[in-house]
């Protein structure tokens, strides 16, 4: 897979072991989560990753498990995974569903 924008998403790839960015589109829905997910992998795959979701404005349950589902691979990789500044949607979305617990370790402001 072409690193670089996909899904409206970006990927940013440095080295092995260095900080993975991946910036969520505004929409993510069902017809997105396949190149965010695949993305997430590869990203997963070099280091720690860090997701910008400031542009976030509708989101879906099964991506939010989805990101659920990241961290604990990243975490069982060692590696840090960080959401970086959530948007009013995608923070309504997790309280909404009960996954406040689930993401609070992994939310910076």
């Amino acid at each position: 897979m072409p690193r670089g924008e996909y899904s409206g998403g970006t990927f940013t790839n440095m080295s092995k072991q260095a900080k993975q960015t991946v910036a969520l589109p505004e929409v993510i829905d069902l017809d997105a989560i396949d190149g965010i997910r695949d993305v997430l992998i590869d990203a997963l795959e070099e280091g720690p990753v860090t997701v910008q979701a400031g542009a976030v404005e509708r989101v879906s349950t099964n991506a939010l498990l989805m990101l659920v589902s990241a961290a604990e691979t990243a975490r069982r990789h060692q590696f840090d995974f960080k959401i970086e500044a959530p948007s009013a949607a995608m923070t309504t979305a997790i309280e909404r569903l009960g996954l406040g617990t689930q993401f609070s370790g992994m939310i910076t402001p």
